[in-house]
């Protein structure tokens, strides 16, 4: 498993968006999170196939923050069965990617 995550959630409205990024930020499960929308979703759902308006937010994180992170996304979603995943960071930067770990609290000792 990677050590590094970008975890993907879609809300109804640019305002929950903000709101669920600066919430995950500022309890730093996430070293960073953006925005991204409006796009349109296409689904299934309750047996029906929906489409609606939403907008993403994509945040980063470490894998050893990701059950926190999740908890902490249903908990403050206003969805009751939010589709929350997670995408393994293959490669990057070494300067982002330790800017990652001690944004998130995993600086390693003496960081």
């Amino acid at each position: 498993m990677s050590d590094y995550l970008q975890v993907s959630t879609a809300v109804e409205t640019r305002e929950a968006a903000v709101a669920l990024a600066r919430s995950a930020v500022g309890a730093r499960l996430a070293g960073n999170a953006q925005v991204i929308g409006p796009l349109i979703s296409v689904f299934w759902h309750l047996g029906s196939q929906g489409e609606s308006e939403e907008w993403q937010v994509l945040l980063n994180t470490t894998a050893a923050r990701y059950e926190a992170l999740e908890r902490h996304l249903l908990a403050h979603h206003p969805w009751q069965n939010p589709q929350i995943t997670a995408t393994a960071i293959v490669a990057g930067s070494a300067v982002c990617l330790e800017w990652l770990r001690s944004s998130t609290g995993d600086a390693p000792s003496g960081s």
